[in-house]
């Protein structure tokens, strides 16, 4: 059985140019993510979330700095990871069942159509839409359009599920709904998740850790955060423990201060 090592991001850093010049987005951000942890990235909007989640994601080039997974660097995108946006991004002239089919047949090549259609409707069928397998995204909810991209991410049958504000554009029944859904999923089959939200009770819900990230410029880790509420976990028990509360000022206290700080320094810049 082959030991998986920790998901390594060593003094990462992202300069993007601009047409006022160099614009340093993330600058040394170093963090050890376990093999089976469930981070979540949270910060204030524009802070840099998205752009360490795409750098993981090998969609975008880090500038200086490295990612090391299973002591080799990471320089491109993976089927070991998968990666869910905000927004669906399902091919809108395809249906269900073949938006997913385009990722079994990326990761299982070996198999014949009919196992890569069975794997596909299994995937389906894990997220609760396997009855709308033949419709297209059109006619689907948008709570229904996520789950099928939960679905093809998942059909990859990766080691590190990314998500980008996966429940941002929902309605908070549907919100709640699929954050269950994650949760279950994590339960049955434990992979490493990096989550980026802006919703500070999901993170607490969902996340052994939560990385509060500084505002940018030059955004980096400024506070590793242990979530210590028991596993499984369910709504009641979590706003229950004793610990919630603390660690839910201890997120609010943090983006506070550098809400403050933020404006001190734009204030002086002036």
């Amino acid at each position: 059985m082959t030991v998986q090592r920790p998901l390594e991001l060593s003094s990462l850093t992202k300069v993007f140019d601009t047409p006022a010049g160099p614009h340093v987005a993330v600058k040394d951000f170093t963090v050890r993510i376990a093999p089976g942890e469930f981070v979540t990235l949270l910060g204030h909007s524009g802070c840099g979330k998205s752009t360490v989640l795409a750098m993981v994601a090998g969609l975008l080039n880090y500038t200086m700095g490295g990612i090391i997974l299973d002591g080799k660097e990471i320089d491109g995108p993976g089927l070991e990871r998968a990666l869910v946006f905000q927004s669906p991004s399902l091919l809108p002239w395809m249906s269900a069942l073949d938006n997913v089919m385009i990722a079994t047949g990326q990761a299982h090549r070996t198999k014949t159509h009919r196992e890569r259609k069975e794997l596909a409707m299994k995937y389906l069928d894990l997220v609760g839409v396997a009855e709308y397998a033949n419709q297209r995204p059109a006619e689907l909810s948008q709570g229904t359009q996520q789950r099928v991209a939960i679905a093809r991410a998942l059909s990859l049958e990766p080691r590190f599920l990314l998500l980008d504000e996966p429940f941002g554009m929902l309605d908070s029944i549907t919100r709640a709904e699929l954050q269950d859904l994650v949760l279950e999923l994590w339960n049955q089959s434990p992979r490493t998740v990096i989550m980026v939200t802006h919703d500070i009770d999901e993170a607490l819900y969902l996340s052994d850790r939560i990385l509060l990230m500084t505002d940018g410029p030059e955004a980096r880790v400024g506070c590793d955060l242990k979530v210590d509420i028991p596993r499984p976990r369910c709504r009641r028990t979590v706003v229950d423990n004793p610990d919630y509360f603390r660690l839910r000022n201890e997120v609010i206290g943090f983006l506070e201060h550098h809400s403050r700080q933020f404006d001190k320094d734009k204030h002086e810049k002036q």
